[in-house]
């Protein structure tokens, strides 16, 4: 989880002074430096001990080192991404060109912050994981498992069965898996053991199931307790914005790599099953399209 984010999240927890402070530096964003430590305070009507607890909270030694890891955090993504905002990427006074141009752009900013942020050897490691396993079980919260399910479909097309937990057999399933089965944990925060799915990780890792976990860069729960994770394009607050738009096709695009690097592992063997299943189960299906025609 990077720093807006938890300072998001503080602004969300908190009920007191410091909660006056996180509204303030979500409002200035990369302004924030136009201020000094006296006037934030003044203007949140706080004080500097105040702004050193706030910091000091966020895991900082004091407000000049909170300063220093924001604005380089501000830093990179201004000169990272364009101007379109992940959590508004369009007005009320945009036109519907506006808004095609601002939704494409940043889900095309989002696939090529993903393929930046994947780590190849974490990758493999996922896929030798995934390979190997009897049963792949998927642990998440809405909309993450509606995107899992187009990943449980592919993977259904090489032959490997993928079960999507619901909310409320979470617990049982987590709890039946075994040693030579895995799971994929996904969450854009991944910071509070006591919510779904990250309540279900300490059961998993008693019973040896080994784990791939997907979520947002920086530190958090997931990252401290699972060794393989893959990182979501994670410029998107927690909690003020329209939609997930960035999130949701940076979890996809994460799926839909893990599953074709399981399909490249044997490629003939999987491409030979999927055709002479789809032709099969799916033998209805025509098309008027010369291109779209399949051969005979």
């Amino acid at each position: 989880m990077y720093l807006f984010q938890r300072i998001e999240e503080a602004f969300m927890l908190y009920d007191d002074s410091k909660k006056k402070v996180a509204e303030f530096i979500l409002q200035k964003r990369s302004k924030l430096t136009d201020y000094s430590m006296q006037e934030i305070a003044k203007l949140t009507y706080t004080s500097k001990p105040t702004l050193v607890r706030f910091a000091k909270a966020l895991g900082f030694a004091g407000w000049k080192e909170f300063m220093k890891a924001y604005v380089e955090e501000t830093h990179y993504q201004e000169t990272h991404f364009s101007g379109v905002d992940p959590n508004f990427p369009f007005s009320e006074n945009d036109s519907t060109k506006d808004i095609i141009t601002k939704i494409s752009d940043l889900q095309i900013e989002s696939i090529l912050d993903t393929a930046d942020s994947l780590d190849i050897a974490l990758l493999d490691m996922a896929t030798d994981v995934l390979l190997k396993s009897n049963h792949i079980a998927l642990f998440g919260i809405s909309p993450n498992t509606l995107i899992g399910e187009l990943f449980r479909r592919r993977m259904e097309s090489i032959g490997k069965l993928v079960f999507i937990s619901s909310v409320d057999e979470s617990g049982m399933l987590s709890s039946s898996l075994k040693p030579d089965d895995c799971a994929l944990v996904i969450s854009y925060s991944g910071n509070n053991e006591a919510r779904e799915p990250m309540r279900f990780i300490n059961v998993m890792k008693k019973n040896h199931v080994p784990i791939i976990g997907i979520t947002s860069g920086g530190n958090n729960y997931i990252r401290e307790n699972i060794e393989c994770v893959l990182t979501i394009s994670s410029r998107e607050r927690l909690y003020s914005k329209i939609s997930g738009f960035s999130t949701e096709v940076s979890i996809l695009n994460i799926l839909n790599i893990l599953f074709s690097c399981c399909f490249a592992r044997d490629y003939q063997k999987n491409l030979e099953y999927k055709i002479k299943n789809s032709r099969i189960l799916e033998y209805r299906r025509s098309a008027s399209l010369y291109d779209m025609k399949e051969e005979e």
